[in-house]
């Protein structure tokens, strides 16, 4: 732009200085357009974690850092638009001032990372500092999943308050799920165009309030309106917090902390349906199902606030920008991310809808999203299951039949344990591979989980129908449907993660919204089915499709490659390896010659 405008004192019309600036910054930002370039593509393939990782030369790190987040921030969600070119003069300067010449080339005022070691960047910070943020955002995490269910143990007591039928009642709880489904599709793209930070702080906030609006309403609905919007501010944990822990903790990390987040997503709807059960045997009534997630809620909400750390890696340019343009006065420094220009119909157009995109173009997050989702909805479906097995069979109260839920929870644990014991083998392999990750390394133990969540599904139904076997029996079938429910969610969520890194956000967020809307639809018909075909056939039913659904990680196994390659949004890392080794090899000439 400076080389188009003389830098002259004499007032120039502002058509000119639009038209000027226009063709400047159309110039300059050829990478905001979201057709696909095959140079990004090659560019976001050879600069992911990979260059962190392995041991390379200071320039070349540097650059590589460098590149990165310049890629990052080309393809992140709000780049992609383009200015409209305004039909109307610029207003002019003011006080009879001539319009300033042009700032310097921008290039020079754009703020990076200082090298592979900057403190700043997220996966540099101390390991105490990222498990304290991981924690938090676990119990964030479990605020929204706990309060999915535990309002589904008061569905009788609400349809006897309100005077509606069961199935009414029962749309509290799907209406939440829906609204699970709904958030992420606002959530996600936002954090991609504030940062990981500002989603969270204000979802708590919003499940909070209508937690409360929940516990204190007057009418149905009320109830129901309040229990779907609970659900849109609920779900931002369950888009972002996958995505943060992709930007603080690496390849040899990750594994743990997603086995941290998945468990929340399972253990808050099984420990909250006891929980409920027993709150609405006691005095303080239904109601209270409502209030403890909203206390919840806030106290997550202000955790966050004080303590919560920004994590995405333009974002936090943009705060380094910021402090240093206060500290030096030069107002010309910034991040690439003030760059974007925000429209709020092409927002709306081609970036909140990268997910729905994402989920239809990405044969890779659609496969795996139809499996979770299967996986996901029979989450609810055991809330409906369990509560006919041992209440309607073995006749326990509500509080005491959700107690065998507790043999998945053991499952969960077993698995997270599991998780955790192989995340060393996975370290060697990426080790033995310089430093290149290859995601079907996390698709075996799906396979295995898979089969063994089948088994459980047939262990359980024809063992609790006819109330002739102890209750031990089939609460002990949790035991391999609890870890084949975990080992799935965590591999596969890894799997998408190590797939699509950069896009892990919008990737979780399609994911999310389809296993949410299947979800919803669950506890709708499980009563009817379970009571209309027996607890024994319709647990067959489900096993069979459980079954049919254990291919789908064998695919991805064998022919994930091919697929990661045709991507346009996923790293290839093995066509990487060769042009890293090279660029070593140059290094190494180059450094020598600089010595000589």
């Amino acid at each position: 732009m400076a080389d188009q405008l003389p830098h002259s004192s004499e007032k120039r019309s502002s058509a000119e200085l639009e038209r000027a600036t226009t063709s400047g910054s159309t110039s300059s930002g050829s990478s905001s357009s979201f057709e696909y370039d095959p140079q990004v593509h090659r560019l976001q393939s050879r600069n992911t974690e990979l260059d962190l990782e392995r041991h390379r030369t200071g320039v070349s790190r540097a650059l590589s850092r460098t590149e990165t987040q310049r890629t990052q921030h080309a393809l992140t969600v709000g780049e992609s638009l383009k200015s409209r070119q305004s039909t109307t003069p610029l207003p002019a300067f003011g006080a009879g001032k001539p319009y300033p010449p042009p700032l310097p080339a921008r290039e020079e005022y754009v703020v990076e990372f200082d090298g592979p070691d900057d403190p700043l960047y997220p996966l540099n910070w101390p390991v105490m500092r990222k498990s304290y943020i991981s924690a938090m955002l676990a119990f964030t995490s479990i605020c929204s999943t706990f309060d999915s269910a535990i309002f589904s143990s008061s569905t009788k007591n609400v349809s006897k308050q309100f005077d509606v039928g069961i199935v009414v009642a029962t749309l509290s709880s799907s209406l939440y799920i829906v609204g699970y489904a709904s958030g992420p599709l606002m959530w996600a793209p936002l954090s991609e165009l504030k940062g990981r930070r500002l989603p969270i702080i204000i979802g708590m906030l919003g499940f909070g309030i209508f937690n409360t609006a929940v516990a204190v309403a007057k009418d149905v609905q009320t109830i129901m309106i309040c229990r779907f919007f609970a659900g849109v501010f609920g779900s931002s944990p369950l888009a972002v917090v996958a995505a943060v822990f992709s930007d603080i903790w690496n390849n040899r990390q990750r594994g743990v902390a997603i086995a941290m987040f998945s468990s929340t997503v399972f253990l808050g709807p099984l420990v909250a349906n006891f929980i409920g059960g027993f709150i609405n045997m006691s005095y303080l009534g239904w109601r209270w199902t409502a209030y403890i997630p909203a206390f919840m809620g806030y106290a997550a909400f202000v955790m966050n606030l004080f303590f919560l750390e920004e994590s995405y890696p333009p974002v936090v340019l943009v705060e380094k920008a910021s402090e240093l343009r206060r500290r030096t006065k030069n107002w010309g420094i910034h991040a690439k991310q003030e760059e974007i220009e925000v429209d709020l119909r092409e927002l709306i157009v081609n970036n909140f809808s990268r997910p729905l995109r994402l989920l239809f173009n990405e044969p890779l997050i659609l496969a795996v999203t139809i499996y979770l989702s299967f996986i996901y909805g029979l989450l609810y479906c055991f809330l409906t299951a369990y509560t006919l097995v041992f209440q309607g069979v073995y006749g326990m109260n509500p509080g005491v039949a959700g107690l065998p839920l507790f043999g998945m929870v053991v499952g969960l644990f077993i698995a997270a344990s599991y998780v955790i014991w192989a995340s060393r083998g996975y370290n060697r392999r990426l080790d033995a591979n310089g430093g290149v990750p290859i995601p079907e390394w996390r698709l075996p133990p799906v396979i295995i989980g898979g089969a063994l969540f089948a088994a459980g599904l047939f262990w359980f139904g024809w063992t609790g129908f006819s109330g002739t076997i102890h209750w031990i029996v089939p609460t002990l079938s949790g035991l391999f449907t609890g870890f084949g429910l975990l080992i799935i969610f965590i591999q596969l969520f890894n799997y998408l993660i190590d797939t699509y890194l950069m896009f892990a956000a919008s990737a979780i967020a399609a994911n999310t919204f389809c296993r949410s809307m299947v979800a919803a639809a669950f506890p709708l018909f499980s009563r009817q089915m379970f009571e209309g075909m027996g607890i024994q056939y319709a647990s067959t039913l489900l096993g069979c499709v459980a079954a049919v659904l254990v291919p789908i990680p064998v695919g991805f196994y064998f022919f994930g490659k091919r697929l990661r390659m045709k991507s346009k949004f996923a790293p290839f890392y093995e066509a990487v390896q060769e042009s890293h080794a090279a660029e070593d090899e140059s290094d190494a000439i180059a450094e020598e010659t600089v010595q000589r």
